[in-house]
């Protein structure tokens, strides 16, 4: 069978799902969490020992749990992209970090159809509460102009480094601020009362948690102040657990609100771990970091809840990445999508378990020259380098990455290679530098966080 042929049975196996339609007083809120640098091992339910993060793990044991979702990217700015607009790398606007001085990233184009724009659409309220990273102030590509009702917090990545800001963004206006005050603790409290506001209608509160991204800066050290760790492994805990505490004020929250049912909640984050340290683990059995192609830079800490909807104690193996939220918003809230995009509908995987072979992943990065990673049923290519080899590893058996199998199956590498050199649109922002990739780490040894 051809490539193209196999495509095909995958696209249309996808579409012939058929999904028990919400009855129209069923439309739930929509609560999307990400935190920024969070890796795959990071947390209990997906095999920490040592940071404590009880609210997330109870989402976990109450939800569905991912071993086998995808964030949009390995860093920031393309991840958040694709998160927003239903596209992959390789048709994505965003494909990098790219700077805009003296504040913000490259913008989107003003015609990009988001996430929010969709719920928009269908009647909900949209809030974003934390970091944008696609634009800058006055661009096309502000949040209110993708679709939010509602901003506050950063507008700019780079800014968001810092936990005690000058200012943080409301909407178009500067909220001026005296560099003392824990913005994670702003954020959080600004999201408690989007919910509040917004009780009486369906609403879509997007937070997107600056936790654990360095800078390392946490107002006390928690309940690690007396371990025995690095001063800088107590902070980045302390982070993680203090991100966890607000998870279950809003959890709180919903509930006492009685719109604990009524809400589908997504937590996940926006790319590997920044942080590779033999106490923590970050990327539990996964092979890589933040700016690797490889599974610990690529594959997120994913959960769904949804009381009454979502089984309970779930784990689910089903493959999806970020570019799959917004065909997913729309079958949740009944609408045709007025733009392509690359992605499928988790739907019937939410309310039925369902598992089926989805399109294929795509994902580039343009930091080490040119580097590509694709996923296709089990098996997971990566390219270091358009003059490098194609790397094949078998997602059944080695999660961790360990053992390059091309040699032993040519035919899925040859499978690889076309779909390599046509999943990507080209762009002049996003050229590809045909050059050798410096070689990554591989995940082990590297102590300093990634940034941005």
């Amino acid at each position: 069978m051809t490539f193209r042929g196999f495509l095909s049975l995958v696209l249309a196996a996808c579409v012939f799902f058929v999904t028990p339609a919400l009855a129209a007083d069923a439309k739930p809120n929509v609560v999307l969490l990400l935190a920024d640098d969070l890796g795959y091992g990071d947390l209990g339910c997906f095999g920490q020992k040592l940071i404590q993060t009880p609210n997330i793990d109870r989402l976990a044991a109450e939800g569905m749990r991912f071993t086998q979702a995808y964030a949009g990217a390995t860093v920031c700015a393309p991840s958040r992209c694709s998160l927003m607009t239903g596209l992959h790398n390789g048709h994505a606007p965003v494909r990098g970090n790219k700077e805009i001085k003296p504040e913000g990233q490259q913008a989107m184009p003003a015609d990009t159809f988001t996430v929010a724009h969709l719920l928009k659409k269908a009647g909900y309220r949209t809030g974003l509460i934390g970091k944008w990273g696609l634009g800058h102030p006055g661009s096309v590509s502000t949040p209110d102009k993708m679709g939010f009702d509602y901003f506050f917090g950063y507008n700019c990545q780079r800014k968001a480094h810092e936990y005690y800001p000058e200012y943080l963004w409301r909407n178009d206006e500067k909220v001026m601020l005296d560099g003392k005050v824990y913005s994670h603790d702003l954020m959080a409290d600004e999201a408690l009362e989007f919910v509040k506001r917004n009780q009486k209608q369906p609403f879509f509160l997007y937070l997107a948690f600056t936790i654990p991204h360095s800078k390392l800066q946490v107002p006390d050290l928690g309940p690690y102040e007396n371990e025995a760790w690095p001063t800088d492994l107590k902070k980045l805990a302390t982070m993680i657990t203090r991100m966890d505490r607000d998870i279950g004020r809003l959890m709180t929250l919903l509930k006492t609100l009685g719109l604990d049912e009524k809400t589908l909640v997504f937590f996940t984050s926006d790319n590997g771990a920044a942080y590779d340290d033999d106490l923590f683990a970050h990327s539990g059995p996964l092979r890589g970091i933040k700016r690797d192609m490889y599974e610990g830079g690529l594959r997120s800490p994913s959960i769904a809840r949804w009381p009454g909807r979502i089984n309970a104690g779930t784990v689910s193996e089903q493959v999806w990445a970020f570019w799959d939220i917004l065909p997913t918003m729309a079958e949740l809230t009944g609408q045709k999508l007025p733009v392509p995009t690359d992605g499928v509908s988790i739907l019937p995987t939410l309310l039925e378990g369902k598992t089926f072979e989805r399109p294929p992943l795509y994902f580039e990065f343009h930091e080490r020259g040119f580097t590509q990673a694709a996923r296709i049923g089990d098996w997971k290519a990566v390219r270091l380098g358009t003059r490098q080899p194609i790397e094949l590893y078998d997602m059944r058996t080695d999660i961790g990455e360990a053992r390059d199998v091309a040699a032993e199956h040519p035919d899925v590498v040859a499978r690889f290679k076309a779909f390599l050199e046509t999943a990507r649109t080209p762009t002049d922002d996003w050229p590809i530098r045909d050059k050798a990739a410096t070689k990554p780490s591989g995940g082990r040894g590297e102590k300093k966080a990634a940034s941005p």
